[in-house]
């Protein structure tokens, strides 16, 4: 369609355009020590992040399809229940009538459990308390997996670079091809080095050090570089990760 041209040639130069690119960039640096993505909610649970993210994901999520997406890290809960809500909007337009969104971390605390277990969309919901990298979590999460059809994975717990190559080792494999694994905060890299004196990552040590890494060994999976350029303002530049094969 002519309008669809119309957008991805926008994409593409809006993506190349130095002046785009360096005002995004002083948006990130201005914004993120000023806690902007936690100004947001999703039907009443803390989303913590930038509303153009959230777009992508209704973007990648209405486009896949999926009946299983894996989040690592849950918070307040509300990018599970922002993916149950998608999921549940893609059955009644004829998706999945049963897919289904599994959130694991190391510490759900009892609130956020609480609240997330009272919301409407908690039935398409499983929480799985754990680090997201021991291998019974692991293995427990690839059994839900095996049988679904198109999957998305989704890394947000801890930013390390280690932990982060750590999750993408264990979870990118059970990414269907034509899905994506979304590996969030990889803007850490871009980012000034005081910006987390009190973190154990940084400029080095980081989310998108580890997708640099994982991408090396792994070519079945490929940045796409059109949702970067869409955005422009994004906690995960480069961390939009497609399967190919």
């Amino acid at each position: 369609m002519k309008f669809d041209d119309e957008v991805a040639q926008r994409v593409a130069t809006n993506g190349q355009n130095p002046q785009l690119r360096d005002v995004a960039a002083q948006m990130m640096t201005a914004t993120i020590p000023a806690g902007y993505s936690y100004n947001f909610s999703w039907m009443g649970r803390p989303i913590i992040q930038y509303p153009q993210d959230i777009v992508a994901m209704q973007e990648l999520i209405w486009r896949v399809q999926p009946d299983l997406i894996i989040e690592t890290g849950i918070a307040h809960g509300g990018s599970l229940i922002f993916s149950a809500a998608m999921l549940e909007l893609n059955a009644a337009c004829g998706g999945p009538a049963d897919a289904r969104v599994v959130g694991v971390d190391i510490d759900i605390r009892a609130h956020n459990r609480a609240a997330i277990k009272a919301h409407p969309m908690s039935r398409r919901i499983t929480m799985i308390e754990g680090s997201s990298v021991a291998p019974e979590i692991v293995d427990q999460v690839r059994s839900m997996a095996a049988n679904a059809q198109s999957v998305l994975v989704c890394l947000d717990s801890n930013h390390t670079h280690d932990h982060v190559l750590a999750e993408l080792q264990a979870y990118a494999p059970m990414v269907s091809v034509g899905s994506y694994c979304v590996v969030f905060d990889t803007i850490v890299e871009d980012l000034p080095k005081h910006f987390y004196p009190d973190r154990p990552w940084g400029p080095g040590d980081n989310p998108k050090t580890a997708v640099r890494e994982f991408l090396i060994a792994h070519p079945q999976f490929e940045i796409d570089r059109a949702v970067d350029g869409k955005l422009l303002i994004s906690v995960a530049p480069e961390g939009y990760l497609r399967r190919v094969r």
